[in-house]
């Protein structure tokens, strides 16, 4: 009964992970990570160079091993929920196929499915329904190189949408971008999490970006890679870029300047 409730609880959330470690020869990468991370939440994880940030996100999507611990998805194994299409990664670079245009690309994961004999679960949105959701209507047939840096993300955004995963993962998607762009795609990615209620854990290098996306902010610590705090951002809801104008926005980011210079 007591393994049955435990597969019970892991499954009412995206991602469980119980004292996990990650290590790459001698060098520990990851020490004792356990978290639960709500479906439908939105997470940014921040901390210094090197303290295993994009490690942990790699670790959650069966890129990496745990050498000790556990990490379920949805109550599935990294590999089972892997095949089961229940995640989906969006990297800093949008790694567009530059012969295929905005559609085709976003397209791509479907036609791979296919060929490969896999019933991949769509939802209600096309391919090109994606792309209006990401504010990309009337540009279905450009190519990448006819594309802005942030029109490519949107692309890659839309992309990882069309699997309808219940959780993406986002590691600097919007960190070689200007500032101008970066704050229309946090916007427009707070209302892709509203309307889709996708599961988002999203590592930053940017403390004003984790306070504006964040529900909450995980704060890790590096040599090794740990949890040094998580913070829960109580700010109001839908958050609009003048928040950032407020109080308790600098409050928070005060805060989190000085975990992070402890870190």
């Amino acid at each position: 009964m007591d393994a049955l409730r435990r597969a019970a609880t892991r499954q009412d959330f995206a991602a469980v992970l119980q004292k996990a470690a990650v290590r790459f020869g001698s060098l520990t990468a990851l020490h004792d990570i356990s978290l639960e991370i709500e479906q439908g939440a939105f997470w940014t994880i921040l901390g210094p160079s090197g303290c295993g940030k994009s490690t942990m996100l790699r670790l959650i999507s069966d890129l990496v091993p745990a050498a000790k611990g556990d990490v379920t998805i949805l109550g599935k194994t990294t590999k089972a929920a892997r095949l089961a299409r229940e995640f989906a990664f969006v990297f800093q670079d949008a790694t567009l196929l530059p012969w295929r245009t905005a559609l085709r690309n976003v397209e791509l994961p479907l036609e791979i499915g296919r060929r490969k004999g896999v019933d991949i679960p769509t939802g209600d949105r096309s391919p090109r329904e994606l792309l209006a959701l990401v504010g990309l209507h009337g540009r279905e047939d450009a190519l990448p190189h006819e594309l802005s840096g942030g029109m490519r993300q949107r692309v890659a955004i839309a992309r990882a949408l069309v699997c309808q995963p219940k959780l993406m993962l986002m590691d600097e998607p919007f960190g070689a971008l200007d500032e101008m762009t970066r704050d229309r795609l946090n916007m427009q990615l707070l209302s892709i999490w509203e309307e889709t209620g996708v599961t988002i854990l999203f590592v930053t290098h940017s403390i004003p970006e984790a306070v504006f996306l964040g529900q909450r902010v995980l704060m890790m610590k590096s040599d090794p890679g740990r949890i040094m705090e998580v913070v829960k951002v109580e700010l109001p809801a839908p958050r609009e870029i003048e928040i950032r104008d407020t109080r308790e926005f600098t409050a928070y980011t005060a805060y989190l300047r000085q975990l992070l210079e402890a870190a």
